[in-house]
């Protein structure tokens, strides 16, 4: 089997690729980091559309695209919809990300050590 069909195949590849797909849209990217500043409490379907001033069709397809993604949790209260971070999805994207940083010794690695503003870079 070629190296090729290997990463294909791993379906931590396949469930990161997904996440990433879904974020790499600029307005699916706002609505997510609204939902990270928010906190676990969420926001209302509304409340996110009035905040990013997105029409209600449109929203509903960007957050359905996020919760297919593992990215968003999803409740109802009362007639509202309530959206929050999947905080764990989005450790897991970032440990998948890290887990052979510096061939396996986060000691060698800079990134807990550069200023914030380094960081954004």
């Amino acid at each position: 089997m070629s190296y090729y069909f290997d990463i294909i195949g791993n379906m931590e590849i396949k469930v990161a690729s997904a996440a990433f797909d879904a974020l790499s849209q600029p307005v699916r990217l706002a609505i997510y980091r609204l939902l990270v500043a928010e906190g676990p409490a969420g926001m209302s379907a509304g409340h996110i559309g009035e905040r990013l001033a997105l029409a209600p069709a449109t929203l509903s397809f960007h957050l359905a695209s996020l919760h297919r993604a593992g990215l968003l949790h999803r409740r109802r209260e009362g007639r509202c919809l309530i959206y929050s971070a999947n905080f764990g999805r989005m450790q897991a994207l970032v440990d998948f990300l890290t887990e052979n940083c510096c061939q396996g010794d986060p000691a060698g690695c800079r990134i807990e050590s550069l200023p914030r503003e380094e960081r954004r870079r």
